[in-house]
């Protein structure tokens, strides 16, 4: 045990340090951070839509008549439909203000970069006409790479000193920004113009169809397996092992691939089709990460039922509210978890079994794929019935959360009895 924490130490948690801290992956990560309302507030109208209860569908129909759909549609359009537009934004804007640059200004570039390569779909060939497939989750991974792009030509040609206009004192902020901006933000748009006229000559012709079919399906594939998730869930809790925030860490690796599976699953949902993806950040968050990260709701259960030591009961106790809604900083660092070797297994292992489990039970249908994107705060088996649109979600997560408890009972008790002979040998 020593020797692999040693071997972790040296090897892992530098290069995990280094991922953390990079400055493309936090823009990514606190990019989709910052859409969550929005995609939150559109899953849930998707769900007021398309309950799968009939009593509730003819209710609704009796009282508001046909178009009682349209309220959760229009939320909808407004929230999945362009979903890419708001990504791009929100990602140049993060990946700006990191390099201390406007980043108002080059989210407002990145944007119209992004359009610059929106593919004009008019038979007459005309401007305007734009496929909104364009503008929805298929075109995410084309949003992230203009955000970057653009954001990084458009830093460092606003470093050129002779192309700012610097407007005199007394101009209000916002006209100087805008001015500012204006010479670098031409030359990215210029710059963009050029390499949608050079796009049109690769074999797709259209690089949403080229990135979708060559960057974005492959890894689809790849991450929809039992094997990806145990690689996810692994790293993670690796990560809580040694004090670093494993969520953040890896966010801006696995969100730009897991949140388009989910997205796919609700329009899915709404069409009346069967969702296709089962590894989905809302499937971690609500059948796997129970209390938090590690499903740590099972270590405080376990601390209730084999805890003798004072210190262990009260941690418990202070912890059991936060991890009701799956925040878990007050058992990670007050039990401790961290760097504790009697947790390792159970923080590592309990996770794992969950989310093969849960994985299996989906492909094979004995519980329906998520289709809600519910707040990664909201209450454990709640969170996963509403993020199923189905009491069969509910139910697996409870025979999760019994996976956890049991798998942490006996590393908790050792840990427990340790503390007491520890004590013992100091009196």
């Amino acid at each position: 045990m020593k020797s692999i924490m040693r071997f972790l130490e040296k090897y892992f948690i530098p290069v995990a340090g280094r991922i953390g801290s990079n400055r493309h992956l936090v823009a990514i990560r606190d990019g989709f951070v910052a859409l969550m309302p929005i995609l939150i507030a559109g899953s849930f109208a998707v769900l007021i839509n398309n309950l799968p209860i009939d009593l509730y569908q003819d209710t609704m129909l009796s009282i508001f008549g046909d178009g009682w759909k349209n309220f959760g549609g229009n939320i909808w359009w407004g929230a999945f439909a362009v979903i890419s537009l708001y990504l791009v934004f929100s990602i140049s804007y993060n990946l700006a203000k990191s390099y201390e640059i406007d980043g108002l200004s080059a989210g407002m570039i990145a944007l119209a970069s992004f359009f610059i390569l929106v593919p004009q779909v008019s038979p007459s060939g005309g401007w305007g006409d734009i496929n909104w497939s364009y503008l929805n989750s298929g075109a995410m991974f084309v949003a992230l790479i203009v955000a970057i792009i653009s954001t990084e030509l458009f830093v460092r040609l606003f470093r050129v000193k002779h192309l700012v206009i610097k407007m005199p004192e007394g101009v209000p902020p916002a006209v100087a920004k805008s001015f500012a901006s204006l010479f670098p933000g031409l030359i990215v748009l210029i710059i963009f113009s050029i390499a949608s006229m050079l796009i049109a000559k690769i074999p797709d012709g259209n690089l949403f169809v080229f990135i979708n079919r060559v960057v974005a399906a492959p890894l689809t594939n790849v991450a929809d397996t039992i094997w990806s998730a145990v690689v996810i869930v692994f790293m993670n809790q690796i990560l809580w092992f040694f004090g670093l925030h494993g969520s953040n860490i890896i966010g801006g690796i696995i969100e730009p691939i897991l949140l388009p599976m989910i997205q796919a699953n609700i329009d899915a949902f709404q069409a009346g089709l069967e969702p296709t993806y089962t590894v989905t950040k809302v499937m971690l968050d609500t059948f796997v990460y129970m209390g938090g990260s590690g499903a740590t709701l099972g270590l405080i259960f376990a601390a209730f039922i084999v805890a003798k030591r004072k210190e262990h009961r009260e941690i418990a106790k202070l912890s059991i509210g936060p991890g009701m809604f799956n925040i878990n900083e007050p058992v990670i660092y007050g039990l401790p978890i961290v760097l504790n070797p009697f947790l390792l297994i159970p923080f590592i292992l309990g996770p794992i079994l969950m989310v093969i489990l849960t994985v299996t039970s989906m492909k094979l249908g004995f519980v329906p794929k998520t289709v809600v994107i519910v707040p990664w705060t909201f209450p454990p088996i709640i969170g996963a019935a509403v993020a199923t649109a189905s009491i069969r979600g509910g139910i697996l997560a409870a025979i999760n959360l019994v996976i956890a408890t049991a798998v942490y009972l006996p590393f908790m008790g050792a840990l427990d009895r340790s503390k007491t002979l520890q004590a013992e040998d100091h009196e």
